[in-house]
């Protein structure tokens, strides 16, 4: 054995040694203050991240076919999540690119050269010795090369792992990414549409508010001719159908906006779109209060901020690596020659091999800047991914206590309703009888649609807030799951 391959073995066999280190440090999740349990819940424990948990078709708890099958429209023809998913491609595709890395460069070429020697307008030769004509002579020379290259660099220093590390963390962030927008958009459509059909009550509601106040009128109008009640009693009568008429108007504009907005969700032009009215309106679900600690630990956006802290952390490890020599191995062979005919040929092989280290010398701070640039970084991710996990904790406090208010104020809200309806036929009886005047009717007939109409935007409150609780706790929910879940933890 000589000794340069006695040398060239031992720098793989360093090499080797030192594959197992790479620089950097290892991640460790940011410290974060977490709550033993949330405020407007009894009984929720802290979260630990599973948003790889199956989310379901958590629209399907409001039992209306019509939206499932919109939201299906959105899965597969929302252009913000279509580039939400290209963007997911991109990734993927960096992440195997980064694992190419480690894999041996092989590439192979083939050429022919025609160069002169001399000038003048002497005579030419080629290297066959022909010449070509002239006084001073002159020489052109072919050369045939074909050539098999291989290169190989080893990760000594972990730079290449540290860089594969970074565009893992990256591809699974943007996983987390397009799951947040998914959620985002579904929650978004089912919002709207859940409004649509409380504006299809109400208008259903002023519609037949309308019928009944151009019975009052037609009354008064009859009551008026047989000079039982004043002038004054019609204009009332009047005023107050006309002005119940302009609120059942108003209503057509909102519901046009609902519909447009529905119709850009699923894809397509808002002419394409005509949802028709129905009566019924979608149920109101109940988050079981026995989940949503569990659920909240399935939010991609806290998911994406985490893995954009692991990619941050692997670039520092790529940036130290930078301050040491790069080894690589690379190895080339082939035939040259001058001669197309015998190009191929024992006496025109060549070959060479052998490790090559690189190092910069001098770079005029650029790597120490690039070192402060990580860092940096680094730590604008940490704040980030904390200020995510306390984002979350506010959104699902928020929501928890609205859905309870808004619980108890729908329970008042109906006794106030109960009491205005009940109110409404004393009065409208009285009015019959001669007892009061008309103008007491008309109070008493506003009072109770005013309640009518509140009964109906507080609804619609709750199912706004029913949606933006299970989009903030990270989607819908299989019970069966997560008490599987539950035991593995006791276990």
């Amino acid at each position: 054995m000589t000794h340069a391959t006695r040398r060239t073995l031992g720098l793989l066999a360093l090499s080797v040694a030192l594959a197992g280190c790479a620089l950097g440090p290892d991640y460790q999740r940011p410290d974060i203050t977490t709550p033993a349990q949330f405020k407007q819940a009894e009984g929720w424990k802290a979260a630990v991240p599973a948003d790889a948990l199956e989310r379901g078709t958590w629209w399907e708890l409001y039992g209306d076919g019509e939206l499932n099958a919109l939201v299906g429209r959105l899965n597969v023809s929302n252009q913000n999540l279509a580039a939400s998913e290209a963007q997911y491609r991109q990734a993927r595709a960096l992440l195997r690119s980064g694992r190419a890395a480690f894999f041996p460069t092989l590439s192979t070429s083939a050429g022919m050269t025609r160069a002169g020697q001399g000038g003048g307008e002497g005579t030419l030769r080629t290297s066959d010795g022909i010449a070509i004509g002239g006084s001073n002579s002159a020489s052109i020379s072919k050369n045939y090369d074909l050539s098999l290259n291989a290169s190989w660099e080893l990760d000594v220093w972990g730079k290449l792992r540290r860089g594969l590390e970074s565009n893992r963390a990256a591809f699974e962030a943007s996983a987390a990414d397009l799951a947040a927008m998914r959620l985002s958009l579904q929650s978004e459509l089912v919002q709207s549409y859940l409004q649509l059909r409380v504006l299809d009550e109400q208008q259903r509601l002023l519609d037949a508010t309308v019928v009944a106040y151009q019975r009052a009128l037609k009354l008064t109008e009859n009551q008026y001719r047989a000079g039982i009640v004043p002038r004054s009693d019609v204009a009332q009568a009047l005023t107050q159908l006309r002005s119940t008429e302009a609120q059942a108007i108003d209503l057509q504009w909102q519901r046009a906006q609902l519909e447009h907005a529905i119709a850009v969700l699923i894809g397509v032009p808002p002419s394409e779109v005509s949802i028709a009215r129905r009566e019924s309106l979608p149920t109101l679900p109940q988050v079981p209060a026995n989940v949503p600690s569990q659920l909240l630990e399935r939010r991609p956006d806290v998911a994406a901020a985490e893995r954009r802290v692991i990619a941050a952390n692997a670039e520092i490890g790529v940036a130290k690596a930078a301050w040491f020599p790069d080894l690589t191995l690379s190895a080339s062979g082939g035939y040259r020659g001058s001669s197309f005919a015998d190009w191929i040929n024992l006496p025109n092989r060549f070959w060479s091999v052998g490790p090559q280290l690189a190092l910069t010398l001098f770079d005029g701070g650029r790597r120490s800047a690039e070192s402060e640039r990580v860092e940096a970084a680094y730590d604008q991710t940490v704040a980030q991914y904390r200020q995510a996990v306390l984002d979350s904790f506010r959104e699902v406090e928020d929501y928890l206590v609205q859905q309870r208010v808004l619980g108890r104020e729908a329970e008042v809200q109906s006794q106030a309703l109960d009491a205005a309806r009940e109110s409404l036929r004393l009065i409208e009886n009285q009015y019959r009888a001669g007892t009061v005047d008309y103008n007491s009717v008309v109070n008493v007939q506003a009072t109770a649609l005013s309640n009518e109409r509140s009964a109906l935007t507080l609804l619609g409150s709750r199912l706004t807030a029913s949606v933006q609780l299970i989009a903030a706790l990270g989607g819908g929910w299989d019970e069966q799951q997560l008490n599987e879940r539950d035991e593995e933890r006791l276990q």
